[in-house]
């Protein structure tokens, strides 16, 4: 029993060997699990748990639609883990993101994982969230100007990098609006700054993917990237319409503050019920592949997309609830405030 022990615990070093010295093709012809997925999928897992076990009283207390609101701290941790363990295990997959004039690229690399996953404890466990969705907010920001809007300056014809500098102002902005609630006090000069450039951010991203809904009609909901949704589900015309009408619907609505927390509550619940049932499939599919990057890929499409979701979630928890009743934003929270 040891010596089958032993054995078993060779073969997962060796595995882990091959995973940080950049052979993905080697484990694509293994049958051992990679560690690069399991540790994403285990990083994923245990911060839903730790979120859930926090939000649970938020969720029992909360009524209606505010239940779901509950559940944005936990769909933007959970990604985050999942994006630090593929730092972390998986260098190889980010090392040639990370701009060639930077030294010591790879300790860049391993820096921004254990960012993230600090990051994805705090948000989950919220515990100094002012601080942590302030830094992930300017480490998002950062990305952006030092990696992909050169690139897609680059190659300004290049869709799918100008999805991704979007994708990533809005996960940048939402941070901000995690760090903006988080603060005490009222509705200071600093909260308010952060929560409105939040909003704007995120707003700015819905907009645009809403608008790229309807032109890639069978795109992957949500994040509209390059994977287009398998032909074996069903009216994908249809759904992709129809995020992208929400998506449009959800940006009125905050521009013109009319049911904003109502409408995007509803939108980041669309989200999240296609990240169940449409990329929930997808990643089974994905893991069943033996190549570990259609794997990585798998696990990205689904964390990015439950991120998204998240940050629509996030914009919704900070609009104050008298906003539903169509109330101006700026007179609700100021009420709020006061009240309180």
């Amino acid at each position: 029993m040891f010596e089958s022990r032993r054995k078993n615990r060779d073969v997962f070093n060796r595995l882990l060997v091959v995973s940080f010295s950049g052979a993905p093709n080697t484990l694509a012809t293994s049958s051992e699990i990679s560690p690069i997925v399991l540790a994403m999928g285990a990083a994923g897992i245990a911060l839903f748990f730790i979120g859930m076990l926090v939000a649970k009283e938020e969720i029992a207390e909360a009524r209606g639609l505010d239940k779901i609101v509950a559940l944005s701290t936990v769909c933007f941790a959970v990604p985050l883990a999942v994006f630090g363990a593929l730092h972390l295990f998986g260098p190889q997959f980010v090392r040639n993101l990370v701009p060639a004039y930077m030294p010591g690229r790879l300790f860049w690399v391993y820096f921004v994982g254990c960012a993230l996953i600090a990051a994805s404890l705090s948000i989950a466990s919220r515990t100094g969230v002012r601080w942590s969705g302030l830094l992930f907010g300017i480490m998002m920001f950062l990305f952006v100007a030092m990696i992909h809007l050169p690139g897609a300056l680059a190659r300004p014809n290049d869709r799918v990098i100008w999805m991704i500098v979007f994708r990533e102002m809005s996960f940048g902005g939402a941070g901000w609006i995690l760090a903006g609630n988080a603060m005490q006090g009222g509705l200071g000069p600093g909260k308010r700054t952060l929560i409105t450039v939040g909003r704007v951010l995120v707003t700015t991203s819905v907009i645009v993917f809403g608008v790229e809904h309807f032109l890639h009609a069978t795109a992957l909901p949500g994040v509209p990237l390059v994977k287009q949704m398998p032909a074996w589900i069903p009216g994908r015309v249809i759904i992709d319409d129809v995020t992208g009408a929400a998506l449009l619907v959800a940006a009125g609505s905050i521009l013109l503050t009319w049911n904003t927390r109502t409408v995007a509550t509803c939108v980041g619940a669309w989200i999240l019920l296609m990240v169940l049932v449409i990329y929930g499939p997808v990643l089974i599919v994905a893991l069943s592949d033996p190549g570990v990057a259609v794997k990585v890929e798998g696990i990205n499409y689904f964390a990015d997309t439950l991120l998204f979701a998240g940050a629509i979630l996030a914009l919704a928890s900070a609009t104050p609830r008298s906003d539903a009743a169509g109330v101006p934003l700026i007179v609700a929270s100021t009420t709020s405030v006061r009240g309180n």
